[in-house]
Protein backbone atom coordinates (compact mmCIF):
# COMPACT_ATOMS: atom_id res chain seq x y z
CA UNK A 1 0.00 0.00 0.00
CA UNK A 2 1.35 3.11 -0.80
CA UNK A 3 1.46 5.98 1.68
CA UNK A 4 -0.79 9.23 0.11
CA UNK A 5 1.29 12.33 0.15
CA UNK A 6 0.31 15.16 2.51
CA UNK A 7 -0.66 18.36 0.03
CA UNK A 8 -1.22 21.83 1.65
CA UNK A 9 -2.12 24.83 -0.57
CA UNK A 10 0.31 27.40 -0.26
CA UNK A 11 -1.06 31.31 0.65
CA UNK A 12 2.51 32.86 0.70
CA UNK A 13 4.08 33.15 -2.23
CA UNK A 14 7.91 31.36 -2.65
CA UNK A 15 9.62 34.86 -2.79
CA UNK A 16 8.07 35.64 0.41
CA UNK A 17 8.66 32.96 2.31
CA UNK A 18 12.07 32.68 1.46
CA UNK A 19 12.42 36.73 2.48
CA UNK A 20 10.46 35.44 5.85
CA UNK A 21 12.93 33.07 6.45
CA UNK A 22 15.62 35.14 5.90
CA UNK A 23 14.93 38.09 8.14
CA UNK A 24 13.47 35.40 11.04
CA UNK A 25 17.26 33.94 10.65
CA UNK A 26 18.89 37.13 10.79
CA UNK A 27 16.76 38.20 13.72
CA UNK A 28 17.45 35.27 15.42
CA UNK A 29 21.55 35.46 15.00
CA UNK A 30 21.10 39.20 16.80
CA UNK A 31 19.75 37.56 19.52
CA UNK A 32 22.52 34.87 20.06
CA UNK A 33 26.10 35.50 21.45
CA UNK A 34 28.92 35.42 19.04
CA UNK A 35 29.81 31.77 18.10
CA UNK A 36 29.27 28.80 15.98
CA UNK A 37 25.08 28.66 16.58
CA UNK A 38 24.91 32.36 15.15
CA UNK A 39 27.11 32.13 12.21
CA UNK A 40 25.08 28.88 11.52
CA UNK A 41 22.07 31.78 11.51
CA UNK A 42 23.61 34.20 9.38
CA UNK A 43 24.79 31.15 6.82
CA UNK A 44 21.08 30.08 6.91
CA UNK A 45 19.76 34.22 5.90
CA UNK A 46 22.23 34.26 3.36
CA UNK A 47 21.33 31.30 1.90
CA UNK A 48 18.28 32.32 2.22
CA UNK A 49 18.78 35.30 0.59
CA UNK A 50 20.95 33.63 -2.25
CA UNK A 51 17.78 31.38 -2.99
CA UNK A 52 15.07 34.58 -3.41
CA UNK A 53 17.26 36.21 -5.82
CA UNK A 54 18.17 33.31 -7.87
CA UNK A 55 14.19 32.68 -7.85
CA UNK A 56 14.08 36.16 -8.90
CA UNK A 57 16.16 36.02 -11.61
CA UNK A 58 14.39 32.67 -12.73
CA UNK A 59 11.09 34.51 -12.63
CA UNK A 60 12.08 37.41 -15.15
CA UNK A 61 10.58 37.87 -18.23
CA UNK A 62 13.50 37.64 -20.21
CA UNK A 63 13.99 33.80 -18.60
CA UNK A 64 10.23 33.00 -19.06
CA UNK A 65 10.75 34.21 -23.40
CA UNK A 66 13.82 31.62 -23.39
CA UNK A 67 11.82 28.86 -22.47
CA UNK A 68 9.56 29.49 -25.14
Amino acid sequence: MTQKRNRRKQTVSFADRLQQAALAARNAAQLLPAGPEREMMLKKALQAETAAHINELLSAPIMQAAER
